[in-house]
């Protein structure tokens, strides 16, 4: 259940862990309609969130592990196991500047250290040159050295939990667990997750906030070294790494004529696999077993296609 997504997109920290929460609980009331017990998938379900430079990122990971677990003890009556939010973090791509590129691992750096020191489950440290360009090995090496060196060799990183108890945490805590449930009572009055998103309040509250911070970021308010302050002598640059990766057009061409051999290779029984998915669709059925038989056939824009026939094609209302 990802929240990456909407953090990169603009949203500030709050915004991001209050709207993917409530993601989640719309899967769970949704999962129990369907007649499934808690138990029976709440142990299955994991979150993605970005983890950025802010002072909120420090705690995001405990704030979604207290209230996932009120929520499923008291509310949902889940067991203990249900109530163990897992999460993945992956630091911020967004807060990665194509000036001074090198500094960009000095920021992934600090965000790796508040994951580890939140005790994120897994943790996926962005390269370098991600500003402009599809990673090279080297500056992927770079990334996951990144967390080795925090686990290996930082003495503080062996203790599972070393800010516990610390008076900003618990106080930053407490604060963005109290505004994750202001956001939740805003959603409640648009009709929940669903009734907000058919009044586009997710959407523009994204924009807004993303807009907010592209205004800060360009009056220099908010402070970026290299990018709006402390400029080198001849400014900040865009510096363009020696290795830029960008599929050639011969991979290019290669992929298309795949996919043009895989639609001949299985022109007969595609159609036939296609009708089955639409039917199951149609049905209100479980298409997941159904899906993994027609991708056999099937391409990916041939099963959303079909799809589409039968729930209709998303459209943005301008």
């Amino acid at each position: 259940i990802s929240g990456y997504h909407i953090a990169e997109a603009g949203a500030n920290p709050i915004t991001q862990l209050a709207f993917t929460l409530a993601n989640g609980f719309t899967y769970v009331e949704y999962y129990l309609s369907r007649g499934m017990h808690i138990d029976e998938f709440a142990p299955n379900l994991s979150f993605f969130f970005s983890n950025g430079l802010d002072p909120e990122y420090s705690v995001i990971g405990r704030v979604a592990r207290r209230i996932w677990a009120k929520a499923i003890k008291y509310k949902y009556g889940g067991n203990e196991r249900s109530q163990m939010l897992k999460y993945h973090i992956q630091t911020s791509g967004r807060s990665l500047h194509a000036q001074e590129i090198a500094f960009n691992d000095i920021r992934t750096t600090l965000q790796a250290l508040y994951a580890i020191y939140d005790n994120c489950n897994s943790l996926h440290t962005n390269a370098y040159d991600e500003a402009i360009t599809t990673p090279t090995e080297e500056s992927v090496r770079r990334a996951v050295a990144i967390q080795l060196i925090i686990n290996k060799e930082l003495g503080l990183a062996k203790n599972e939990n070393p800010l516990q108890g610390s008076f900003i945490i618990e106080e930053l805590t407490d604060l963005v667990e109290e505004a994750v449930y202001a956001e939740f009572q805003r959603l409640n009055e648009r009709g929940g997750v669903l009734g907000a998103m058919e009044l586009m309040y997710q959407r523009n509250k994204i924009q807004e906030e993303s807009l907010y911070y592209e205004s800060l970021k360009h009056s220099g308010k908010l402070p970026i070294i290299g990018v709006n302050t402390f400029l080198a002598k001849g400014g900040s640059p865009t510096v363009v790494p020696h290795e830029v990766i960008r599929s050639t057009r011969e991979e290019k061409e290669q992929q298309i004529a795949n996919l043009e051999a895989f639609w001949r290779r299985n022109a007969e029984r595609s159609e036939a696999a296609l009708r089955r998915l639409k039917d199951t669709a149609r049905r209100g059925e479980n298409i997941f077993a159904t899906l993994m038989e027609v991708c056999k056939t099937c391409s990916l824009g041939q099963m959303t296609h079909a799809l589409y026939q039968v729930g209709g094609q998303y459209r943005r209302n301008m």
